[in-house]
């Protein structure tokens, strides 16, 4: 995903949609999960213990090709995607618990990306270079920190323009998701790396399938007795961040090779979290 214009255009809306967030909730709200424990336990069991316990038990099982196996590691070590809070909304899961987990996975990620990604270091043989949290740090502050701070900045020192703003900005930002979405299809199909996404074969397509179903169960059943918070936890499990995965990619001169996994990842994920999210929100309903 080379091209500089669909990149700024990622790069835009996912500003818009973080600035969105910090426009429309409150900084209590945001730093919410923080004053309750037993949720917050919970939600890091999920996303950053067992998920990438699972892609462990995937590698260990299955014979699977470097690249592949480099691309599941970097996956399960990217938490926080800058869409969770969007995807969960899809979803119908619960709007401050999804923004203050997502905050919170993506300040996390500074150490947790590095610590895993050092754990599979040593367990497997990966095709990737270490990676710095100094780097981590600064790829995540970027494109999640620096929207979010502008709109609560500007909620704290101009509320009236807050106000006038935070609507205007969300319906922006749903309207660049929407339009993204179809754009990234259509660049898939057209890139060669889709082509090399058909070619991974059977046994890697059954893993990254297994990785995202493993995902969304841990997430629903460890989200407790809510389903808005289920479904929220659920989501999250299986949105790894893949710009930061990405990123990890580009500081390899091997991480060509593993981007296809990440992009097969990214479209199976979202395939199979339609149908979850239809079933979650009709449940609500």
């Amino acid at each position: 995903m080379d091209n500089p214009i669909l990149l700024k255009f990622v790069t835009v809306t996912i500003f818009s949609l973080m600035l969105a967030i910090g426009l429309n909730r409150s900084f209590q709200q945001l730093t919410s999960l923080f004053r309750r424990p037993e949720l917050l336990l919970r939600s890091l069991l999920a996303v950053i213990v067992l998920v990438p316990m699972v892609v462990g038990l995937l590698l260990w099982v299955f014979e699977l090709p470097s690249a592949v196996a480099t691309g599941l590691a970097v996956l399960a070590a990217a938490p926080g995607a800058p869409l969770t809070a969007k995807r969960t909304e899809m979803a119908g899961g619960e709007p401050t618990y999804s923004a203050s987990l997502q905050l919170t996975l993506a300040l996390l990620a500074v150490v947790i990306t590095p610590l895993i990604l050092h754990i599979f270091y040593a367990l497997f043989e990966l095709a990737t270079e270490r990676v710095s949290p100094f780097e981590v740090a600064r790829q995540v502050a970027q494109v999640t920190f620096l929207p979010v701070m502008i709109g609560l900045l500007i909620q704290r020192f101009a509320p009236r323009v807050s106000e006038v703003m935070g609507k205007p900005v969300r319906m922006l930002a749903n309207v660049l998701f929407i339009v993204l979405f179809a754009v990234l299809i259509v660049f898939l199909v057209l890139s060669p790396d889709f082509r090399m996404m058909l070619n991974l074969g059977g046994l890697p397509t059954a893993a990254i399938i297994l990785m995202v179903g493993s995902s969304l169960a841990i997430g629903h059943l460890l989200g407790g007795p809510s389903r808005e918070q289920r479904s929220v936890l659920a989501i999250a499990s299986i949105a790894r961040n893949v710009g930061l995965a990405l990123f990890i990619a580009g500081l390899s001169d091997y991480g060509q090779i593993f981007i296809p996994t990440l992009l097969t990842y990214m479209i199976l994920g979202a395939l199979l979290a339609v149908p979850y999210s239809l079933w979650s929100k009709r449940q609500m309903t």
